[in-house]
């Protein structure tokens, strides 16, 4: 009799910590795309200080693929303005995102914790 339960607690304990180790694996991946998201954010913010210390009437080009598009000065503020303000909304997002990650990982922790109690008490 105690065979099938142990088994059972085997089981629940691997489904457990895959579940764990696969949350703590999506906090990482999260955790990357803030950083990124933010060192395309530094550039746009970098990128958009230098421009608007040119003059007015500067020729201004987009890099597009293989090619260079002539782009006003205002287009070109309007289009780093619009990538800040992207990277923030998804830094944002991935920030809830993470931490609901990181609550289910202590709770999937805390599980497991029980369980082993719950085993040892036996």
């Amino acid at each position: 009799m105690a065979a099938p339960v142990n088994q059972e607690l085997k089981k629940a304990f691997s489904e457990l910590q895959v579940k764990m180790i696969d949350r703590q694996q999506k906090v990482k991946l999260a955790d990357l795309q803030i950083e990124q998201l933010n060192r395309m954010k530094k550039h746009s913010n970098l990128t958009h200080t230098e421009i608007t210390g040119l003059p007015p009437n500067t020729r201004m080009y987009e890099g597009v693929g293989r090619m260079f598009i002539l782009q006003s000065k205002e287009e070109i503020n309007d289009q780093l303005t619009d990538k800040q303000k992207t990277a923030d909304a998804k830094i944002k997002e991935l920030e809830q995102k993470k931490t609901y990650l990181e609550r289910s990982v202590k709770e999937a922790e805390d599980n497991i914790r029980e369980m082993l109690l719950s085993r040892r008490a036996q």
